[in-house]
């Protein structure tokens, strides 16, 4: 028999309070982990956990378009993922309109108090995938539709192990601030980490994609045993690819504080840099982010920070003349102009 619901108090805007039903409370959503001690998360844990860092996800998270990873029966079932409003959606939660590669355009949800974080919790959301751009008010109009956060997905292939990752991560870090801007690392929920470094609002997703693609580039020149631009898999061996196609329209990360869907359920915790050699990878969950609740956020002062990204653009440009050019884009992707073929290089070379 189905538990029966239980309703959250939760904060509100301006010192009022919400409640968020949250129904069959007791629903698993991720088994136990390996570690010893380790709890299973209920679907009423993942919602408490919730309200605990709503502000610290507010700070990572709000204001932005999201997509929630839902698992409707836990994690053990089936998933999918959530971008338009679902039927029945609380009034206070907004929606801003998302453009596509396609040109197609539909609503997407915004997350920005934590009443509809623990909504989201509600409709069995265990990863929110927030867009690097950002809404101005509660208009639900998008900024300018233009990226404010570079962010380097840097997950060990096998046979590598975390230490490479913050090796790359630290350096990503020293070439980051080389061209101006502030970087800010956070685990990945698994067995990586994520660097980000805000920016201004000022160019469009295939700029921002372009300088990311020359940032990789000069990691690879620096790190050229660790690190690969190579897009297809046959060709990375087990250097970290740094993946600039996370920076195409509609591509996303797991935010930081979500919880990831693995047994567990480990979180995507912000890290001060001084902190990271201290990571064990996956190690912090929902059932033990409290230690760290009682440390000052390291990603407190991101939007304070948002950077020229002009300097990186002359990267771009610097590789371009050196005969540097375009990458591939992703197979879902429309063809763009200057793209080489997106054809395995095994394949080319049979035809």
């Amino acid at each position: 028999m189905a538990s029966k619901a239980t309703t959250l108090e939760v904060p509100g805007p301006d010192g009022t309070v919400r409640q968020v039903r949250v129904s069959s409370p007791d629903r698993v959503m991720c088994p136990a982990g390996e570690a010893p001690g380790a709890l299973e998360v209920t679907k009423l844990d993942l919602a408490e956990y919730l309200v605990a860092v709503g502000e610290r996800f507010l700070t990572a998270n709000a204001d932005r378009p999201v997509t929630l990873q839902r698992f409707p029966t836990g994690i053990t079932g089936e998933e999918f993922y959530s971008k338009n409003p679902p039927k029945g959606a609380p009034e206070y939660l907004r929606t801003t309109t998302c453009t596509y590669p396609s040109g197609r355009s539909h609503e997407q949800v915004v997350l920005d108090e934590v009443a509809s974080v623990v909504w989201a919790a509600q409709m069995s959301t265990l990863t929110v995938h927030p867009w690097p751009v950002r809404t101005t008010d509660h208009s639900g109009e998008l900024l300018n539709d233009c990226p404010d956060q570079v962010r380097l997905d840097l997950d060990p292939m096998p046979g590598r192990g975390f230490g490479d990752v913050v090796t790359i991560a630290r350096a990503a870090r020293e070439l980051l601030e080389e061209v101006g801007l502030t970087a800010y690392v956070k685990t990945s929920g698994n067995r990586g980490l994520h660097v980000f470094a805000p920016i201004a609002p000022e160019r469009e997703f295939l700029d921002v994609r372009h300088g990311v693609i020359a940032l990789a580039r000069e990691l690879e020149r620096r790190l050229p045993e660790l690190v690969t631009t190579r897009w297809w898999k046959e060709e990375r061996g087990d250097k970290c690819f740094v993946d600039f196609n996370q920076h195409c329209r509609d591509r996303t990360l797991a935010g930081a504080w979500s919880p990831r869907a693995l047994p567990g359920a480990p979180v995507s915790l912000p890290v001060a840099w001084a902190a990271l050699d201290a990571v064990v990878p996956g190690a912090v969950s929902v059932h033990t982010v409290a230690e760290h609740l009682a440390e000052p956020d390291p990603w407190a002062d991101m939007l304070e920070h948002r950077g020229d990204f002009s300097p990186v653009m002359a990267m771009w440009e610097a590789d371009l003349e050196r005969g540097l050019g375009e990458e591939p884009f992703p197979p879902d992707h429309p063809k763009m102009p200057g793209e080489p073929p997106r054809v395995q290089p095994s394949r080319a070379r049979k035809a």
